[in-house]
């Protein structure tokens, strides 16, 4: 279907032993993409990403403006650093590189300030990609 659908499809050979991998094994032999290193995806992926790279480094590198610094709390309210990564989370799961560069902050410092977030109760990690309390 993805195939159909235009999109790249890849696939992971798995052990000839393991009944859950003839799925993959099949894809394969239908001439999918055979993926076995990041590389490979990487390769496979290269056109798509050529063409969102622009747009998607121009909205990784602007903070939402949906959120202000008055809806912190207020220990954290006047401190620019918290600001600017609150500004940088909205509602959407974001990734720590995007959170990052987003906020222009260190990986240490966004570490610690979303782990005091977190035990505030008003950020949330969710499959690693962090976003504000529902």
């Amino acid at each position: 279907l993805a195939a159909e659908a235009g999109r790249e499809v890849g696939a992971v050979p798995g052990s000839v032993l393991n009944p859950r991998a003839a799925g993959c094994h099949r894809l394969i032999r239908e001439g999918v993409a055979l993926v076995e290193r990041p590389e490979d995806v990487l390769e496979l992926l290269a056109p798509a990403l050529r063409q969102q790279l622009p747009g998607l480094q121009s909205r990784l590198a602007t903070p939402t403006e949906q959120a202000s610094p008055a809806d912190l709390p207020d220990r954290w309210a006047n401190d620019p650093d918290y600001q600017s990564l609150w500004r940088a989370l909205d509602h959407n799961p974001s990734g720590m590189d995007s959170l990052i560069t987003r906020c222009g902050l260190t990986a240490p410092e966004v570490s610690s300030m979303l782990l005091a977030m977190e035990l505030a109760g008003i950020v949330v990690c969710v499959h690693g990609r962090y976003c504000r309390t529902p």
